[in-house]
C-alpha cells in the first residue's frame, strides 16, 4: 500500500491531561485529542476532566474542528456497570467523537446506552492480528489501536486484511508489560495499572538475588545507582512515519496525558509538520524533527518492536530522563500586550528560544526582564508574571525554553 491509497491524511492524535494542555494540543496541530474523566480510564492521576471541564473541552474542540475521544478503557468489575450507564447517559448530549475501550462489557454497554457512538479499541485489548480486528469490527468498533508488539510487516498485513481504521502509538513511554497490561504495581503496591492507578514500579531500582545463594555474584548489568532491568525506553517513530503511512495507518497517537505542557507542544508541532510534509512527499524527511524531539525530557529513544529486532526493550543502565532544555515560560496576552508566565528560572542575559506552531522558533537574549509594575528583575522565576522583549512574531500560546548547561 502506498500513501496515495489512504483516503485522507493520517490523523495526529494528541493527549490532554487538563484544559491547558488541550488548548496547547489544538494550537500546535492536533487533529484529535484523547482525554479522560475520573471514571473508568487508565490515568487516575492525569488531572482528568470533570463534567464542567469536559463541556468546555467539547466547545473548544468543536470550534477548532478537532475530534475528541474519551478513554473508558479500564477493565470493569460486575458492580460497576450501573455507574457506567449513568455516566454514558450524562455524556450523550456532548456528542463526543468516540469512546476508547478495551473491555467487551464496556463496548456492549455503550452500544446499549448510545447506539450511534463511535468506538475505538484501546491498545489494552492486545490486538495482534487481523482476525481480532474483524471480531472488534463485528462487535461495532470503528477503529483499532494496534498492539505495540507488532512489527512493520505485521502492520502491513493488517491493512491488507481488514478495512477497520488502524491507529498506532508513535511516541512516548512504553510499558514492560504486553501492550501495557501489567500486574507489577498491583502485586507490589496494591495499585492496579489496569484500573488506572499504576505506581510505575518498573522504574524502581532493584537488586537481583537467588534464594540459595544470597551472597553469590549475579550476572546482571548495572551501574553505580543500581539495576533497572524493568525500565523501558521511550518510543520514537518519527523516522518511521513514511513506512507507517505506506502501511496504511490512519492515526498516529502520542502517549502522554501525564506529561508536561512543553512535551505536548513539542511533540505536536514536530509530528504535525512531519505528517503534512510526508503526505505530500514521502521522501521529504527532515532530521530537524528528531533534533526537536531530543529537546524534550525523555528516556533513551527506541523504535520498540516495529523493526523486528530481538533485543530487550529496556534500558538497564540509567533510569533518569535525558533533559537538555528547560521550559521556562509561557506567552500570554492582556490589554497591555504580551507577557510571560514563568515556569522555570532563567537569568538576565540568558539565550532563550521562542517556539510556536508550524515549527516557528527563534533564539534571542533576555536583555530586559520586568515585573508588572515595571521594576527590573535579575531573573525570571517559576510562577512569576513578567514583561520582556520578544521576537516580533511572538503570540499568546508560544513557549520559551532554555538550553541547560552541559555537565561533565
Amino acid at each position: 500500500m502506498t500513501t496515495t491509497e489512504l483516503k485522507q491524511k493520517p490523523e495526529l492524535l494528541m493527549p490532554a491531561g487538563d484544559l491547558e494542555k488541550l488548548k496547547t494540543a489544538i494550537r500546535y496541530g492536533a487533529d484529535a485529542i484523547y482525554l479522560g474523566t475520573d471514571d473508568f480510564g487508565l490515568r487516575a492521576h492525569a488531572g482528568n476532566f470533570d463534567f464542567k471541564q469536559l463541556l468546555e473541552a467539547r466547545k473548544l474542540t468543536r470550534a477548532a474542528g478537532v475530534a475528541i475521544y474519551l478513554t473508558l478503557n479500564a477493565s470493569l468489575r460486575p458492580g460497576e456497570f450501573s455507574a457506567l450507564e449513568v455516566l454514558l447517559e450524562k455524556l450523550r448530549p456532548l456528542e463526543l467523537d468516540a469512546y476508547i475501550v478495551a473491555d467487551p462489557g464496556v463496548l456492549t454497554t455503550i452500544r446499549k446506552v448510545d447506539p450511534q457512538a463511535s468506538i475505538h479499541i484501546s491498545t489494552q485489548a492486545n490486538s495482534c492480528n487481523p482476525r481480532a480486528a474483524e471480531f472488534w469490527k463485528l462487535a461495532g468498533a470503528n477503529r483499532l489501536n494496534l498492539a505495540r508488539e507488532l512489527t512493520l510487516e505485521d502492520i502491513r498485513g493488517f491493512a491488507g486484511q481488514t478495512d477497520i481504521e488502524l491507529e498506532c502509538f508513535v511516541h512516548g513511554a512504553m510499558c514492560v508489560a504486553h501492550s501495557g497490561r501489567c500486574l507489577i504495581s498491583a502485586a507490589l503496591n496494591d495499585r492496579s495499572a489496569n484500573r488506572g492507578d499504576c505506581s510505575q514500579p518498573c522504574r524502581w531500582n532493584y537488586e537481583l538475588t537467588e534464594k540459595t545463594r544470597p551472597d553469590g555474584p549475579m550476572d546482571v548489568e548495572e551501574d553505580e545507582r543500581g539495576t533497572y532491568f524493568f525500565n523501558s525506553r521511550d518510543l520514537c517513530l518519527i523516522d518511521q512515519l513514511p513506512d507507517l503511512m505506506a502501511a496504511g495507518v490512519h492515526s498516529f497517537k502520542v502517549e502522554g496525558r501525564m506529561k508536561s505542557l512543553y512535551y505536548v507542544a513539542t511533540a505536536a508541532r514536530v509530528y504535525r509538520d512531519a505528517i503534512d510534509r510526508l503526505w505530500n512527499d514521502p521522501t521529504d524527511v527532515d532530521p530537524g524533527w528528531r533534533e526537536e524531539l531530543e529537546k524534550v525530557s525523555h528516556r533513551p529513544y527506541d523504535t520498540g518492536f516495529l523493526l523486528g529486532t530481538d533485543d530487550a526493550k529496556v534500558h538497564p543502565g540509567d533510569t533518569h530522563y535525558i533533559r537538555t532544555h528547560d521550559f521556562v515560560g509561557f506567552v500570554c496576552r492582556d490589554e497591555q500586550g504580551l507577557w510571560v508566565a514563568g515556569r522555570n528560572r532563567f537569568l538576565l542575559g540568558d539565550e532563550i528560544e521562542l517556539i510556536g506552531p508550524q515549527m516557528r522558533q527563534e533564539k534571542f537574549h533576555a536583555v530586559d526582564i520586568r515585573d508588572f509594575s515595571g521594576e527590573p528583575l535579575p531573573a525570571g522565576q517559576p510562577n512569576s508574571q513578567l514583561r520582556m522583549p520578544l521576537p516580533d512574531w511572538a503570540e499568546a500560546g508560544d513557549l520559551l525554553r532554555l538550553k541547560r548547561p552541559v555537565t561533565p
